[in-house]
């Protein structure tokens, strides 16, 4: 049997190294890549090319998720996720004949997953189906899994990742299906992202919209201008003027401009 070569990615090492062990004692696998976090895995996977990578579901910076996110279809894959146990990730992942390991992880579970890899492997339009699936998977684990905080957003330069803290973040501007997010330097950086999506995610309090395609950082705010009609004109400490619709202009007026 042609040995199906894996890459393993957990940002705790004793967890990575409990797997390692149970893969080393099958024969028809091979380790070729191991990563502590989502940004090394999305490297080491576009490097080493794996049959098969074996993704930590919650990671810090870059999620399991998140790291099939930033894969071409062509980059992709096979993928099993690991996880606690999560009730919103199994049942996506079910619904969408995605694999997925519970931690512990068992050796007869596993070793179902390797064979369920090998024979998806000889598929001639694997990749094509575990794209779709995955896509299907992340969209009902997304809109119904509790949110999660976002700290860092991760924006893809050329072949590098960069994470970008979100308090340093002064405004973000959609444009269609991009996102102009600009920071405290007025460095600029574009990610496709619906605006109300990452709204979702942001801590509350921190941010304010000031009209359908803006949210600003409240703590990037440097002056408010009324303008005739009721609305407003808001400086931001990086220079950029952003100008309020009506109706979020009333919600300023309540959220920031009351004593």
């Amino acid at each position: 049997m042609t040995k199906l070569r894996i890459v393993i990615a957990d940002d705790e090492r004793p967890a990575r190294y409990f797997l390692k062990g149970i893969l080393q004692d099958f024969e028809d696998v091979e380790i070729v890549g191991e990563a502590e976090n989502g940004a090394d895995a999305i490297e080491i996977i576009k490097k080493v090319k794996p049959d098969l990578a074996l993704l930590d579901l919650q990671m810090p910076e870059f999620s399991g998720l998140e790291v099939v996110k930033f894969l071409r279809k062509s980059e992709l894959p096979l993928v099993a996720f690991v996880t606690a146990h999560d009730e919103f990730a199994v049942q996506a992942f079910e619904v969408n004949a995605i694999d997925y390991l519970l931690k512990p992880i068992e050796k007869a579970r596993l070793r179902e997953t390797l064979n369920r890899a090998h024979e998806r492997l000889e598929q001639t339009d694997f990749r094509e189906k575990e794209s779709a699936n995955l896509k299907a998977a992340i969209e009902i684990y997304e809109a119904t899994a509790p949110k999660e905080i976002l700290r860092r957003i991760p924006v893809k330069l050329r072949d590098e990742i960069l994470l970008i803290s979100v308090s340093e973040i002064a405004s973000i501007i959609a444009d269609g299906e991009l996102l102009h997010i600009t920071d405290l330097n007025n460095k600029k950086y574009i990610i496709n992202f619906r605006l109300k999506d990452i709204e979702a995610r942001l801590e509350p309090n921190k941010f304010v919209r000031l009209s359908r395609g803006a949210l600003v950082n409240l703590e990037m705010i440097a002056k408010i201008s009324p303008m005739p009609g009721g609305t407003y004109l808001v400086l931001l400490k990086n220079g950029q003027e952003i100008s309020s619709s009506r109706l979020q202009s009333r919600i300023l007026r309540e959220k920031l401009l009351k004593i």
